[in-house]
């Protein structure tokens, strides 16, 4: 059983095709779901990963650009009476993001449990806000 998105439209003009393609192909896009939120101090980066193991993960910073990416190839042989069966699986993406100017970047973090992709991105305490006192006279 196929999965499709449901998009009810009125026309060919509102159809996305990319997706047009994709589905025609069987294609699902390469890369994954990313959640971003913003706590006390510090961004948080939730990517989810399923079947990618922290081996096969990259994540680096370069100027202000974080960039979390995997490539993975896998290999199976089957050996049986009369017949030799070899399959290649390869997978890759890469997710790119513009960082604020208020991250410390010397201050990320990068967690990997069940399959998702935690990464801690702490703000540079000049750039948060501060509490002025008011005084009296």
């Amino acid at each position: 059983m196929n999965i499709i998105k449901y998009r009810p439209t009125t026309s060919i003009l509102d159809w996305d095709f990319d997706d047009v393609l994709d589905n025609f192909f069987g294609q699902d896009h390469n890369y994954p779901s990313v959640d971003v939120k913003e706590e006390d101090g510090k961004y948080v980066l939730e990517a989810d990963l399923p079947g990618i193991n922290e081996k096969d993960l990259n994540v680096k910073v370069e100027d202000n650009l974080l960039t979390i990416s995997s490539k993975k190839n896998e290999e199976k042989e089957t050996k049986q009476k009369g017949y030799l069966v070899k399959e290649r699986h390869a997978f890759s993406f890469c997710r790119s993001f513009v960082l604020p100017r208020d991250v410390d970047k010397d201050k990320i973090e990068a967690n990997f449990k069940n399959g998702v992709l935690t990464l801690s991105i702490a703000k540079n305490p000049e750039t948060l806000p501060k509490q002025i006192e008011i005084k009296t006279n």
